[in-house]
């Protein structure tokens, strides 16, 4: 699982990357085009409010896989190992809840409403605007999976090392 969590790393990396290029590319050519041609394009302001709402959905899924998410730890802290583990593993399940409720299946569905309308500037259906929340949700459930993995194993290994400490002080 570690290794499909990798390539999804490299794949979403690699995207939020390819998206911020995009956008610079796009951002600069429309400030060139507005102000040295006094013509400006029509497309490129569209195109990269849209790639903003990817990258952002992309990112936040990301940053959810790298456990770099933002979220207020004062009372967890202040708790022993066994609670603050088990609030972690709650924790991960109401964010796998939410993607998988409002962000897949939510997402799924107004993508799909929206298959039939097209974008003005872009004419492409807004749909596929739409389609990065159900995927970028996916991505947030299998990270939380794996989450809730590695906190689970480091659980395991917590109680192995107190049993092995427990035994080497009766031995002694």
């Amino acid at each position: 699982m570690k290794t499909i969590k990798n390539i999804l790393d490299r794949i979403v990396e690699f995207f939020c990357i390819g998206i911020m290029g995009i956008m610079t590319i796009l951002v600069t050519w429309q400030v060139f085009t507005r102000y040295v041609l006094n013509n400006p394009s029509t497309i490129t302001e569209q195109s990269a409010q849209y790639l903003f709402v990817w990258l952002v959905l992309y990112g936040a899924a990301y940053v959810f896989g790298k456990r770099d998410h933002m979220s207020i730890t004062f009372i967890k802290d202040k708790m022993p190992f066994k609670i603050k583990t088990a609030m972690e593993i709650i924790q991960e399940i109401v964010i796998a809840l939410f993607a998988l409720g409002v962000m897949v299946y939510g997402g799924y569905i107004s993508s799909l409403r929206q298959m039939a309308q097209l974008d003005a500037a872009l004419q492409i259906p807004i749909g596929i605007i739409y389609s990065a929340i159900p995927i970028s949700g996916g991505f947030i459930i299998f990270y939380t999976i794996y989450n809730i993995k590695s906190i689970v194993e480091k659980l395991k290994h917590s109680d192995e090392q107190v049993k092995k400490s427990s035994s080497e002080r009766f031995i002694g």
